[in-house]
C-alpha cells in the first residue's frame, strides 16, 4: 500500500512541511470544531504552498490537489450504497446543537455501532470481494473529507492473506474485481486460491501473541472472465450533516447472498479524529477514535463468522 511507501519518506517530508508551514500546523484554536480547524489548517498551508519555491517533482504539497471522496463514482460503490440493510442508520443522526465531537461520538457508538449478523451460512468455498478498498496514503490519512470509510480504509491489506492463507484465512479462494494495477492478465475478475505447499516459494510470517510463526505461502492468483462465488462482501461509508465537521465518519461492511443479493450480516463502526496536535492538520485516521475497537483480523473475523469456511473446524 502506498501509506508503507509515504512512511519510508515520512522524515523527509516531514522537515518539508515545517519548513512550508510554520507555526501554523497543528495549532488548535480554542472553540474551533475539527472541521473549522481543517479548514484554517489547509488555507494557511496553501498560502505558504502558493509562496513556497518547490522543486518540480516536490510532493509536499500535493494533499491541497486532494479531493473529497465521491461515493458513487464507480459501479461497485453505487450498488454498495444502493443495498438495503435490516437496521439502517437513521437520517436523524440524534445530533444536537452543542455537542461536542465526543459526545457525539459517544452517542453514536452507543446506539448504532456493533456487529449485526442476521443469517449465517455453513460451508462456503469461496467468496467475492465486491468492492476494492481505496488507495490509502499519508496525506489521505490526514484529509477530512478525501476517504470515505476510513474506520474501514486499512483493514486486512491484501485479503487474500487473511480469507485463504493459513492459519487465518480458511476459504478455498477469494475473487475480486481486476483493479488498474493487476498485471499479467486482461481479465475482468481475479481469484486467489490453495495452491500445495510443494509449490510455495516463500513464506507467510504470522504472530501469535508475542511469538512469529512461518508457514510456506499457498496463494495462488489467475485471471478469470466470471465468478463463482455465490456469497460476497462490500462496504461503503455513512455520510449525515454534521459527522465531519466534528471529525466523525461511519463505516459499514455488509455481507450478503450475491443470488438474492439478501443481507446476511453488517458491521458498522466510527472512527473520530481531528484532535492530532503534531500535524498539518489535526487528523491522522490511523490513530483515531473507533468503536468497535478493532484489532487485527477484525473483518476476515466477521467476514468468516457469517460465510463460515467448509474447511473451518467444528
Amino acid at each position: 500500500m502506498t501509506t508503507a511507501q509515504g512512511r519510508m519518506g515520512g522524515v523527509v517530508l516531514g522537515l518539508i512541511l515545517v519548513m512550508v508551514t510554520g507555526c501554523a500546523a497543528g495549532t488548535f484554536t480554542k472553540d474551533e470544531t475539527p472541521g473549522q480547524r481543517f479548514d484554517r489548517a489547509m488555507e494557511e498551508f496553501a498560502e505558504k504552498c502558493a509562496k513556497a519555491k518547490l522543486k518540480p517533482n516536490d510532493t509536499a504539497c500535493d494533499i491541497l490537489k486532494l479531493k473529497p471522496a465521491d461515493p458513487l463514482a464507480t459501479d461497485e460503490g453505487r450498488f454498495a450504497h444502493s443495498i438495503k440493510i435490516p437496521n439502517p442508520v437513521s437520517a436523524d443522526s440524534g445530533y444536537k446543537p452543542g455537542m461536542t465531537p465526543q459526545e457525539y461520538f459517544d452517542h453514536l457508538c452507543k446506539t448504532e455501532a456493533g456487529e449485526f449478523i442476521y443469517k449465517t451460512v455453513e460451508n462456503v468455498e469461496g467468496l467475492y470481494m465486491m468492492r476494492p478498498r481505496e488507495e490509502v496514503s499519508d496525506d489521505k490519512l490526514q484529509h477530512l473529507h478525501v476517504l470515505e470509510d476510513p474506520y474501514g480504509a486499512t483493514d486486512d491489506p491484501d485479503s487474500q492473506d487473511y480469507l485463504v492463507q493459513p492459519p487465518f484465512g480458511r476459504y478455498q479462494f477469494m475473487e475480486s474485481l481486476r483493479t488498474k494495477d493487476e498485471v499479467g492478465t486482461a481479465q475482468p475478475y481475479v481469484r486467489y486460491f490453495r495452491g500445495s505447499e510443494r509449490e510455495s516459494k516463500k513464506d507467510y510470517v504470522y504472530m501469535d501473541g508475542t511469538r512469529s510463526h512461518r508457514v510456506p505461502y499457498v496463494v495462488k492468483r489467475e485471471g478469470i472472465s466470471s465468478l463463482k462465488s455465490r456469497y460476497g462482501y462490500t462496504w461503503r461509508g455513512i455520510q449525515r450533516p454534521h459527522d465531519r465537521e466534528l471529525g466523525i465518519v461511519g463505516g459499514e461492511l455488509i455481507v450478503l447472498d450475491m443470488r438474492s443479493n439478501e443481507v446476511l450480516a453488517a458491521r458498522r463502526g466510527f472512527i473520530r479524529s481531528g484532535d492530532v496536535r503534531n500535524n498539518l492538520t489535526g487528523v491522522w485516521w490511523l490513530g483515531g477514535h473507533v468503536c468497535p475497537v478493532k484489532k487485527a483480523l477484525t473483518s476476515s473475523q466477521f467476514i468468516q463468522k457469517v460465510i463460515r469456511p467448509i474447511s473451518q473446524e467444528r
